[in-house]
């Protein structure tokens, strides 16, 4: 089976997705935060403010043209899409999968997840985020060679989808 990279916005369940389905599949999971926080020596946040969004954004598009070529789960970022670059390498792949969230369910999801507790939800009201949000969708649409809505979904139930639908 080829590598499945999974995109969408922040809280749509890509790292979650990701580990489920590397244990479905028998398959590596690369999550984008760990490899840049690694690669960068500092958080992502710490990144942004130091570096500014752009050089994050180069580090980024480097990291997805050399991990694209792995067979293995790929969790991105959710501002992956936002380059033209990084949409074309997406497009390429033949398994990248978008984590569509309804709107109102991926604020709960942000405003409840006391683990990945995110500079952007504290900072920003719920209409802030999807202002951010909002522009991206048809960048994931266009990005992905499938979409799996997630709402009112468990887990367990997207992955059974996205492995249904892959080996299809």
């Amino acid at each position: 089976m080829n590598g499945i990279v999974l995109i969408g916005f922040m809280g749509a369940g890509k790292t979650t997705i990701g580990s489920l389905l590397a244990k479905e599949t028998g398959m590596g999971q690369i999550d984008f935060d760990d490899l840049i926080t690694a690669e960068i020596g500092m958080s992502i946040q710490a990144f942004f403010a130091e570096h500014g969004e752009p050089a994050f954004r180069e580090i980024e598009t480097r990291i997805l043209a050399e991990t694209l070529t792995r067979p293995e789960i790929i969790s991105t970022g959710g501002g992956i899409v936002l380059k033209e670059e990084n949409r074309q390498l997406l497009k390429n792949m033949p398994q990248v999968v978008y984590l569509k969230t309804d709107p109102t369910e991926l604020i709960t999801r942000l405003q409840a997840d006391t683990k990945n507790v995110r500079p952007l939800v504290l900072s920003k009201t719920p209409a802030e985020i999807l202002a951010v949000y909002q522009p991206r969708i048809p960048f994931y649409e266009e990005s992905a060679s499938l979409v799996v809505d997630t709402t009112g979904k468990t887990p367990e139930e997207i992955v059974a989808e996205i492995l249904a639908k892959v080996g299809e």
